[in-house]
């Protein structure tokens, strides 16, 4: 953690401009060397699965490709979103409240060309920024509806994304749902899906070489066009991300990490 705050510092020395292009080689060589030498292929599988995402774009952008495949091969996919992707508190309540439900429809579009049905995807509603800080109580109710649709649905894979994922609620979210798992005692395989690890800090401070071992590359180029389709499908936020963040998800290629059981 101590590392993380001092990256995080020196990061506001440094003028926007150029740390978006530091980020973008530095992502981009990282990507590379996973895909080519620190990674496996991942074999497609008939499983079903459950996606969680923290807000509405992060499950198009690490896992829309995964997404697409297993639904044009008619394989159950559900979605569930755990806050309500307001972004910013500093607005106000009307202007919160628009932004919610562009976000949402935004999310059901996207999801809608992946393939995914508007029935199965859920929206928990969790405040924007506060899963990392959610009280006993609130924590505890967020890991029960977590739960819940585990034991519902019974999925063969969970999606979630990566525990060390450089953002609140990203890693919030993986700790949610692994005690949901654990309460529940579902035979799923959970998979980790990177957003912000490879952009905000550097492979060989954030991954330590178990994680590393445990990483797995996807081939997605026969769906790739649908998946950029869902993802130009938010509008809302695209222009708010940095072009090369959003430009490392438009390639033929998806990353995992598979959580040993």
């Amino acid at each position: 953690m101590k590392i993380k705050n001092y990256l995080q510092k020196i990061q506001k020395l440094i003028p926007s401009a150029w740390l978006e292009r530091m980020q973008y080689i530095h992502c981009s060589l990282l990507v590379r060397w996973i895909l080519l030498r620190g990674s496996q292929p991942l074999e497609f599988s008939q499983k079903s699965a459950m996606v969680f995402s923290p807000h509405q774009d992060d499950e198009t952008f690490g896992c829309g490709g995964m997404i697409a495949h297993k639904c044009q091969q008619g394989i159950p996919v559900l979605v569930v979103f755990l806050t309500n992707g307001q972004g910013s508190r500093n607005a106000d309540v009307e202007s919160r409240n628009k932004i919610v439900q562009t976000r949402k429809q935004e999310a059901i579009k996207a999801l809608n060309i992946l393939g995914v049905e508007t029935s199965a995807i859920y929206f928990l509603d969790k405040a924007d920024g506060s899963l990392q800080d959610l009280k006993t109580e609130e924590k505890q109710q967020a890991i029960a509806q977590i739960a819940e649709l585990l034991n519902s649905y019974q999925p063969e894979e969970v999606y979630v994304p990566h525990r060390k994922d450089c953002h609140r609620d990203h890693e919030a979210a993986y700790d949610l749902v692994k005690a949901a798992i654990n309460q529940t005692q579902i035979a799923a395989e959970l998979i980790q899906y990177p957003i912000w690890l490879f952009w905000r800090a550097p492979l060989f401070i954030m991954l330590k070489l178990p994680d590393i071992a445990a990483a797995y590359c996807f081939s997605i180029a026969s769906v790739q066009e649908k998946k950029n389709q869902a993802i130009a499908s938010y509008t809302s936020q695209l222009d708010s991300l940095p072009n090369g963040f959003i430009k490392r998800f438009l390639g033929a290629y998806e990353i995992f990490f598979k959580v040993e059981s």
